[in-house]
């Protein structure tokens, strides 16, 4: 299913397409934010910290797409987490993990943003 990114070759990848995620090295520290315009120095510095895969931004993706991508996510979610109950606080957590993935996948906003966490 076609969502509204695609992991691209390192090679395929030019100056002015933007992350769709945030890029991490292999050591998982973060090296870029999602939604960085990517520019030519710093597309020359990926591989000495072992990036060769990058999440871009598909500019193609019609707004019905997208959503069918969303749906496909949510799905998904409800699947792998049918045994919980969200709203159940006798598994903390896995709600909390359920909660992460949501956000995650469905583009929400990170723990980070939300005040009531602070």
């Amino acid at each position: 299913m076609a969502g509204n990114y695609h992991q691209l070759a390192l090679a395929e990848v030019r100056p002015g397409m933007v992350l769709s995620d945030v890029l991490l090295d292999i050591q998982g520290h973060v090296l870029l934010a999602q939604g960085t315009v990517l520019t030519d120095a710093m597309l020359a510095l990926m591989p000495r910290h072992g990036i060769a895969v990058l999440p871009i931004v598909r500019e193609d993706v019609a707004p019905e797409q997208a959503q069918a991508a969303l749906a496909h996510h949510q799905a998904r979610i409800d699947q792998l987490f049918r045994k919980n109950d969200a709203d159940s606080d006798s598994d903390w957590a896995t709600a909390l993990l359920r909660r992460f993935v949501t956000d995650f996948r469905l583009n929400r906003a990170t723990p980070q943003e939300h005040p009531e966490h602070e």
